[in-house]
């Protein structure tokens, strides 16, 4: 597989950000140690880590325009059963990553949503909204799914609609998966990548496919950085004026907080054109632009390693065992970093080693595209 020949140097570097970012994130030595900015919001607000997975989805959306662009924006046979195939095969991948390592698998317990299933389906609905409606409708069901989810969750909620036990999100899970197929990270059965929260998320990915078309279309990019910032306040602030009545709140994925990462999305793409594009300023993105090369084959591969640190036992040193991931932390990590930075130094050791993966496979021009 060989690179395009003509590319967005930016978009590649946020992607890789993204990446590298979801990586630390997910994958602390410790749970019960780690830094604030690295841990997820409660409930409503929002941290530095609420804003890696939106991210994601806008530039999703972005690279779209692009990759559509060679079939004329029109949709055809070809592109159909590219976006059905690039959705399935996402989707099931991030059922993979829900039952690996097999062990004592049963279908029963498996999780059906994940952050891969979510990208799956923003893709898959994103692209036929784009390829089959013009830019004004676009722009109007981007608003419908905006205020329609604030809607739905206020007229099928409980009496506290916008709870983590009243939300409509979680009572469409339990009836339509089950409760033995949701995440259980919140003490009762909720997922954060539920099926109804997945809508608003279809408008992550539709905004990065306008911030896409608006640079592809803007000759000076100089202009195409102006917008984006104007574009990105404009959402910031509608976003902080939404919030008294539907909080920034990862968890259900409110509107408000569509608003407000593709926001900060489209100012931090904005910054990085300037830097990258315009100014020439590259060598310092080189690394990340590693991890954008080869995103999605990367997060699934350390999504694999991390599942087997746990799983490999190794000698403590006392007779006993003790999975590989707590012989790197505890052993390794903590007796001179401390259980907080012992926590943090886990997770960057892991994105140092699958950034020197993806450096292998960007020097030898291989780009799997998943």
């Amino acid at each position: 597989m060989t690179q395009p020949a003509k590319r967005l140097m930016s978009l590649d570097v946020l992607r890789g950000l993204t990446i590298v970012l979801m990586i630390i994130v997910n994958n602390p030595g410790s749970w019960s140690h780690v830094y604030a900015p690295l841990r997820h919001s409660a409930w409503n607000g929002c941290t530095p880590t609420d804003l890696v997975f939106p991210f994601f989805m806008f530039i999703v959306g972005t690279a779209m325009w692009y990759s559509f662009k060679k079939f004329g924006h029109k949709l055809n046979r070809a592109l159909t059963l590219k976006i059905i195939r690039r959705t399935v095969l996402i989707f099931v991948l991030g059922l993979f990553l829900n039952a690996f390592p097999f062990v004592d698998f049963q279908f029963s317990s498996l999780r059906i949503m994940g952050v891969l299933q979510r990208i799956a389906l923003g893709y898959g609905l994103a692209s036929f909204i784009v390829l089959l409606t013009n830019i004004r409708w676009n722009y109007l069901i981007a608003a419908f799914l905006l205020l329609g989810y604030w809607g739905i969750l206020l007229i099928f909620g409980n009496e506290d609609p916008l709870t983590l036990e009243g939300n409509a999100v979680k009572s469409l899970d339990l009836f339509l998966l089950g409760e033995s197929h949701l995440y259980g990270g919140y003490g009762i059965p909720f997922d954060p990548e539920g099926l109804l929260s997945t809508l608003p998320s279809v408008v992550n990915v539709l905004f990065g496919f306008f911030a896409g078309r608006l640079i592809d279309r803007e000759h000076d990019h100089r202009n195409a950085v102006y917008k984006l910032i104007g574009f990105g306040v404009v959402g910031i602030v509608l976003a902080l004026l939404w919030n008294p009545f539907f909080s920034i709140n990862k968890p259900i994925w409110s509107s408000s907080y569509v608003l407000y990462t593709c926001g900060l999305a489209s100012i931090l793409l904005a910054v990085l054109i300037w830097m990258i594009d315009l100014r020439g300023w590259r060598k310092w993105a080189h690394p990340l632009l590693v991890y954008g090369m080869n995103p999605l084959f990367i997060y699934v591969l350390a999504g694999v390693w991390a599942n087997l640190l746990s799983l490999i036992q190794v000698s403590n040193g006392e007779g006993g065992k003790i999975s590989l991931k707590g012989f790197i932390y505890h052993d390794l990590l903590v007796p001179w970093a401390g259980e907080l930075n012992g926590s943090l130094f886990f997770a960057l050791h892991l994105a140092v080693l699958f950034w020197i993966i993806g450096l292998i496979l960007y020097r030898r021009k291989i780009f799997i595209k998943i």
